[in-house]
């Protein structure tokens, strides 16, 4: 037992300390999601007008990315906060509290569709989840032409600009359209449904979306995968496919009848709280009435606000530091 308590003591001693040596920063770093990028951002700068704090540095890495670094332990070399464009996975908060961060806020900022868009200067396509399947299932017919799939598609060359495995739009994008397209296909193996083609079709395109863009542009042929908050941004050069006939709208979106459409998050470290100044402050703000709500300033950049009464619950979480536990999976 003398042995044990000796290492609880020293386990102890260590986070301390790590979460000590974060005050010698004064400005918060955020990293993650490529989705949930601008609308950190544009509260990160709207935090450092309005109040006496540093404006926090925010970082695209991409979901994925974003959680490993949060992940990986507490204290100054380590991100305070992580923007997700899914929720963090049950593994993801395991690995997290092994390495000693155990206080995870998980705060919910509202919502985003997933769309598939394409220049202005050319047709808008009208697809079905199964008909997107078809076009980039590693396993499922592997057609190079879209009238291919069906003939009354366009008869171009099918090649998709996307997000790259560590973006969690192409986590929701695996299982809202790929799984979930395939058990709409007769006969299809079903068995690695998220599997994307890797033969040059589908082009990981990295976190960066100006640059899928830039690519439409110059390829009107070509189509791109986005959150539905950056098509919303680039209307003057790109247009979304309609789903299932569904156009991919804010009202569409919200009402629930565009079919694609997922979650967004950012993830605190409670123990960075109080030390690093401003991360409760800037997480206040973040989900207040004026950012996110349904008149907020996030809306014009493509935000879909979330029901009055579930901001509301996530404003009490974020106020009083509420944990996320495995309990809550």
């Amino acid at each position: 037992m003398k042995t044990l308590s000796i290492i609880a003591l020293a386990t102890a001693g260590l986070v301390a300390a790590a979460a000590a040596n974060a005050q010698s920063r004064d400005q918060i770093q955020i990293v993650g999601s490529s989705t949930v990028f601008p609308f950190s951002t544009a509260v990160a700068e709207r935090f450092g007008n309005v109040t006496d704090f540093q404006t926090p540095i925010v970082e695209s890495t991409g979901s994925g990315g974003g959680i490993r670094l949060f992940c990986a332990g507490v204290g100054v070399s380590h991100p305070d906060m992580t923007n997700a464009s899914r929720r963090m996975k049950l593994s993801e908060l395991e690995t997290c509290n092994e390495n000693g961060v155990t206080e995870v806020v998980e705060v919910k900022i509202g919502f985003d569709g997933i769309v598939l868009a394409n220049s202005n200067e050319a047709p808008v396509y009208d697809l079905t989840i199964g008909q997107i399947w078809q076009a980039l299932a590693a396993d499922g017919p592997l057609p190079t032409m879209w009238n291919e799939i069906d003939p009354s598609l366009p008869a171009v060359a099918i090649e998709v600009f996307g997000p790259p495995p560590s973006s969690g739009t192409r986590d929701a994008f695996e299982e809202l359209v790929m799984e979930e397209g395939c058990e709409t296909v007769e006969g299809a193996n079903c068995e690695h449904s998220a599997e994307i083609r890797d033969d040059g079709v589908y082009v990981d395109a990295g976190e960066n979306d100006n640059l899928i863009v830039s690519r439409l542009e110059a390829n009107p042929q070509a189509v791109g995968i986005f959150g539905f908050s950056f098509l919303d941004q680039n209307t003057d050069a790109i247009h979304g496919s309609l789903i299932g006939g569904v156009e991919p709208t804010f009202d569409a979106i919200a009402d629930g009848d565009y079919p694609v459409s997922r979650s967004l998050y950012f993830y605190i470290k409670g123990a960075h709280v109080g030390v690093v100044p401003g991360i409760q402050e800037y997480a206040d703000l973040f989900v207040s009435d004026d950012m996110v709500g349904e008149d907020g300033s996030m809306i014009d950049l493509g935000l879909i606000p979330l029901p009055e009464d579930e901001l509301a619950a996530v404003q009490d979480a974020v106020a009083n530091g509420t944990v996320l536990t495995a309990g809550d999976y």
